[in-house]
C-alpha cells in the first residue's frame, strides 16, 4: 500500500474517532442540560391550579367575556407539578389567560401608564383603561407622583414569569436537539469507521486488476 493510501486510511479512522467523540459529548451535554431544566423547575414547586384544564379555562374566558380570537391552552396541567419544559410552556399559556381575565382582555400595550382620574376625557383614556397623560392621572398624596396603573403592573409580572417558563421550554428543546445531533454524529462516526477499516475506501492494487483482467480474458 502506498504512503498516500495509508494517509487516507489513517485520516478516515481519525475522522471517525473525532465524530464519535463529538457525538458522545453532544449527547452528554444534552442530557445534562435537560436534567438542569427539570431540576430548576422542580425547585420552584409550581403546581397547576384546578382551573388549568381546557374546559375550565374556556368557561372562565367566556365568563370574563374575553374575545373569541384569543388562543386558549389545549392541554391540562391541573394539579400537576411543573417540572418539564413542555409543562412550563402550558402553564405560561394559562397564566396569560388569567392576566387577560384580570385586565378585561387588554394586553400591556393597550393600557395607560397611570390610573385615570374620574371624569377624564375619553380622548385621554387608553383603550384598556388608564391614561398616559400625567395631567389626568390620580396623584399619590404622599409622593405627589401619578399613581401607576395596577392592571398594567399585572402584565409586567405575568410577562416576567411566563418568559422564564418559556425559556425553560426552549432550553429543554435545545437539549433534546443536542441529543439528536449527538446520536447522528455517533452513528456517522461509527459508519465512517466501518467503511474505512473494512476497506471500502481502498483501491485494488495494479497486480490485482491485471490478474482479474487476465482471468476474464482466458475464461
Amino acid at each position: 500500500m502506498s504512503t498516500n493510501k495509508k494517509l487516507f486510511e489513517y485520516g478516515g479512522i481519525a475522522a471517525s474517532i473525532i465524530l464519535v467523540a463529538f457525538g458522545i459529548a453532544a449527547i452528554v451535554l444534552g442530557i445534562n442540560g435537560r436534567s438542569t431544566v427539570h431540576n430548576n423547575l422542580s425547585q420552584e414547586a409550581i403546581v397547576g391550579t384546578p382551573d388549568m384544564t381546557p374546559s375550565a379555562i374556556k368557561a372562565e374566558a367566556q365568563q370574563a367575556k374575553l374575545p373569541s380570537s384569543i388562543s386558549l391552552p389545549s392541554k391540562s396541567v391541573a394539579g400537576e407539578t411543573i417540572n418539564t419544559g413542555s409543562e412550563a410552556r402550558v402553564f405560561a399559556q394559562y397564566m396569560r389567560i388569567h392576566a387577560l381575565e384580570a385586565t378585561g382582555g387588554f394586553p400591556y400595550a393597550q393600557m395607560g401608564r397611570f390610573t385615570a382620574k374620574p371624569g377624564t376625557p375619553a380622548s385621554q383614556l387608553a383603550k384598556g383603561g388608564g391614561t398616559d397623560n400625567e395631567k389626568y392621572a390620580v396623584v399619590d398624596p404622599k409622593t405627589q407622583r401619578p399613581v401607576d396603573n395596577g392592571m398594567r403592573n399585572v402584565w409586567v409580572t405575568e410577562t416576567a414569569l411566563s418568559t422564564a417558563l418559556n425559556t425553560s421550554y426552549m432550553a429543554e428543546q435545545m437539549a433534546l436537539f443536542g441529543i439528536v445531533v449527538g446520536i447522528a454524529l455517533l452513528l456517522s462516526g461509527i459508519g465512517f469507521g466501518v467503511l474505512t477499516i473494512g476497506g471500502a475506501l481502498r483501491r485494488p492494487s495494479p497486480e490485482a486488476v491485471t490478474s482479474t483482467r487476465t482471468a476474464a480474458a482466458t475464461g
